[in-house]
């Protein structure tokens, strides 16, 4: 184990991304998990901290495969896995259904955190986006996608930990990426950390409340 919990990953995270220092620079979090650790980024690169609300669209069937994604916003972007969805045969109806339900989701998250009092404006910034660990990355990937058309100057991708078959494509999709541990055996984030519990939408807002 790597990290004692996502404060603890926050702090060293916090190290990697030095060079930024001094920028105009946002850093936006991927609730639940990745909000104690971008806290932690953002006091020490003394930057603003803003929350970027990201939800997976999964498969009818099988959720945990992401066929898409939608990124919150004044208009909110969705992103679409289009081969996923040729090889799943997912109707079009289908695909708005849980869309919606999604989009519930991220209206149900904007109310209870407050998001309004969080936004920050990526444009011309240096958007470092934090979350607590990477898996297939689809989560991560959307956030990036979406963002850009916002038209930040650059998109940083700072995690404490990621599979090294992701890390190409998150490469390639922003302009940088902080990673502090590649696993040779990569099988989840949270065997990553001594304490990794998962987080409440009032551990949330406290962290933010701080902030």
């Amino acid at each position: 184990m790597s990290f004692i919990d996502r404060s603890d990953a926050g702090r060293q995270l916090a190290l990697a991304p030095e060079k930024y220092r001094g920028k105009d620079i946002v850093v936006l979090a991927l609730p639940r998990g990745g909000v104690p650790v971008a806290v932690e980024v953002a006091k020490h690169l003394d930057a603003p901290l803003g929350v970027l609300l990201v939800r997976k669209i999964g498969l009818p069937n099988r959720p945990e495969v992401a066929m898409g994604a939608i990124v919150d916003g004044s208009e909110p972007i969705t992103v679409r896995n289009e081969e996923i969805i040729r090889l799943a045969q997912v109707s079009p109806t289908e695909f708005d259904t849980l869309r919606q339900r999604e989009l519930a989701e991220i209206a149900r998250r904007r109310r209870t955190y407050l998001v309004e009092r969080c936004l920050q404006d990526a444009s011309g910034r240096v958007a470092i986006i934090v979350d607590d660990g990477i898996a297939t990355g689809a989560t991560m990937l959307a956030a990036v996608r979406g963002l850009r058309q916002r038209k930040p100057d650059k998109i940083i991708i700072a995690v404490p930990v990621a599979p090294s078959d992701e890390l190409p494509r998150l490469k390639a999709a922003a302009d940088d990426v902080v990673c502090l541990e590649i696993p040779p055996v990569f099988n989840a984030v949270s065997l990553q950390y001594e304490n990794f519990p998962q987080l409440t939408d009032a551990e949330v807002v406290e962290l933010l409340e701080r902030c």
